[in-house]
């Protein structure tokens, strides 16, 4: 029976893997090209530790928690294995960097800052325990990450999702994308060049998938999240009128090519305040501060960053691709006796990693 039960299992992953597979070959999956930027992985690297030290409850061989390290190392892997990039940036937020958006709303990120456990699974002994375990593993992430064959960017003053559309809009214009994040605001970036691999849902959009999930364009898909808000970020929508409601009112927000700006409804708005739908338009016009806000706020096609920042991540990414060094990644690993929790690390580090570090090789102008 329990040899049944594995095998059905089994067969099951395999059928997720196989279609998950096909859907990232439909989306240009597979590439024999020698150009490291054919196709570029984008990782939100906050957004990916905080999600596995939430819920990963591994201790190495001394019963410490390293599940934060070893949750974020394997997210990352299997992206890897999944997406085959032929070169992956990690970007994390820089030191202020929230602080451009709070000048413009106070209540920026505020819940944040509030002092709740984010570890459900493991029983650390308080929050302040909890937050040290966090910040000494994060540190540790990064550590491991500079033995390993991809770009760090962090940026002060400039939070991680500025320089990662940055990077993905204007600094690489002719890669092939795709960004891995579950924060729903890359999903206005997504187009024919770019997608969003969520690690949650292990799906990945492209602008058939964004309107068949949210029933706007991904084109829209900004102006749909300014009328939502945005909880995580404490950013408030528009009080009276839902996603759904605003479809209902303007359905051709998921019809290509229709693309609306905040101007366009604000027209539209003004035009017919006084007919069939004039509460709804009159509430829109009510609110159009919250609209503009929220623009402000949300908006990733056209980033605001310094001319300074710029050239921080213009040299990081244009610059040398570090290149794999097994060896001192296999000290850290026996320091942090994590064999239990990472078994098979050679294997795991041959698979995910060679065919990156041969890019690395080539963009560096080393021998391959």
């Amino acid at each position: 029976m329990m040899w049944n039960i594995q095998m059905k299992w089994s067969a099951m992953s395999n059928g997720r893997y196989i279609s998950i597979l096909n859907e990232i070959k439909k989306n240009g999956g597979d590439s024999y090209s020698n150009n490291p930027n054919e196709k570029v992985l984008i990782i939100d690297g906050l957004n990916t530790f905080i999600r596995v030290f939430s819920v990963i409850p591994t201790t190495n061989d001394d019963g410490i928690h390293v599940g934060g390290i070893v949750g974020f190392l394997k997210s990352v892997g299997y992206a890897i294995k999944m997406l085959a990039p032929t070169r992956t940036i990690i970007v994390f937020d820089g030191k202020g960097g929230s602080n451009r958006r709070r000048k413009l709303y106070p209540e920026y990120k505020a819940k944040r800052s509030t002092k709740i456990r984010l570890n459900r699974v493991n029983e650390f002994e308080n929050i302040d325990d909890e937050r040290h375990s966090m910040m000494m593993q994060l540190s540790r992430c990064a550590e491991y990450l500079e033995k390993l064959p991809v770009n760090i960017v962090s940026v002060d003053s400039v939070e991680a999702d500025d320089v990662m559309a940055y990077i993905a809009k204007q600094l690489l214009p002719k890669s092939k994308t795709t960004i891995m994040s579950t924060d729903k605001d890359f999903l206005q970036l997504v187009s024919d060049r770019i997608s969003v691999w969520s690690p949650t849902k292990k799906k990945l959009y492209n602008p058939e998938k964004v309107l068949e999930e949210y029933k706007v364009t991904s084109k829209n898909l900004l102006l749909s999240r300014i009328f939502e808000g945005d909880q995580s970020d404490n950013i408030k929508g528009v009080m009276g009128i839902g996603v759904k409601t605003l479809l209902k009112h303007i359905p051709n927000l998921g019809v290509e090519p229709n693309y609306y700006t905040i101007e366009d409804i604000l027209k539209q708005a003004t035009a017919q305040q006084d007919g069939e739908s004039g509460k709804f338009y009159k509430t829109i016009l009510e609110q159009k501060d919250t609209m503009f806000l929220n623009h402000k706020l949300m908006q990733l096609q056209d980033v605001d960053i310094s001319g300074g920042a710029k050239l921080k991540i213009n040299n990081i990414v244009n610059g040398k691709i570090p290149e794999l060094s097994k060896p001192n990644f296999q000290k850290m690993f026996i320091e942090d006796r994590m064999f239990g929790a990472l078994p098979n690390m050679d294997s795991w580090i041959m698979q995910t990693w060679t065919k990156l570090n041969r890019f690395a090789k080539i963009h560096n102008g080393t021998k391959a």
